[in-house]
């Protein structure tokens, strides 16, 4: 049986699902392979702004544009670490390629960059990533808790944060109002 990797994909959270962390969620997969996946949950924000980031970091604030942009949820690991999902890809000290276009970096140098306003056009600056171990995620989808389907860098960038659910869901073909929050298996 071969190994179907959801890299640069949309975890879309079912009405079902009971972990409240992720309830609603839309969590982009930058990593999935035989040992395990990690993504970062792109629908929750948290009470900071990516100033107040720089400004921790003593980095300064960066551009009026970049200093008012919301910091992420990410997920419930490592929540005081940064993530940032960026395009175009670049060449930063530590990144993960995810798409020939998308990076997740989790070094200094892409923060400097981006304080003083020479970072990548698009970012999304997320505390924290959502993990599965081996086998863990598949088993999730088996039992319904997520839909799944190729990730939009529209929704990932542009769209509103309180419409990433319904549109990442309206982007593989589902109604999200139709969807139902019991299981069935054919």
């Amino acid at each position: 049986m071969s190994f179907a990797s959801l890299k640069n994909h949309f975890l879309i959270a079912m009405p079902r699902l009971a972990d409240p962390n992720f309830s609603h969620t839309v969590t982009y997969i930058c990593e999935h392979n035989a040992e395990g996946a990690m993504g970062i949950v792109i629908n929750r924000l948290l009470d900071l702004t990516v100033g107040d980031v720089l400004s921790q970091l003593q980095m300064g604030e960066g551009s009026f544009s970049t200093s008012v942009l919301p910091v992420h949820w990410g997920g419930p690991v490592q929540t005081d670490r940064g993530f940032l999902l960026h395009e175009p890809l670049g060449s930063w000290n530590s990144t993960l390629p995810v798409s020939e276009s998308i990076g997740l970096s989790t070094s200094r140098d892409i923060l400097e960059a981006i304080a003083r306003q020479r970072g990548p056009s698009r970012f999304l600056l997320a505390l924290g990533y959502a993990g599965w171990g081996a086998g863990q995620l598949e088993d999730e989808i088996k039992e319904n808790a997520w839909l799944h389907g190729p990730a939009q860098t529209q929704i990932l960038f542009e769209d509103a944060v309180d419409h990433r659910w319904e549109a990442a869901a309206k982007a593989i073909g589902v109604d999200p109002l139709l969807l139902s929050d019991t299981a069935g298996h054919a």
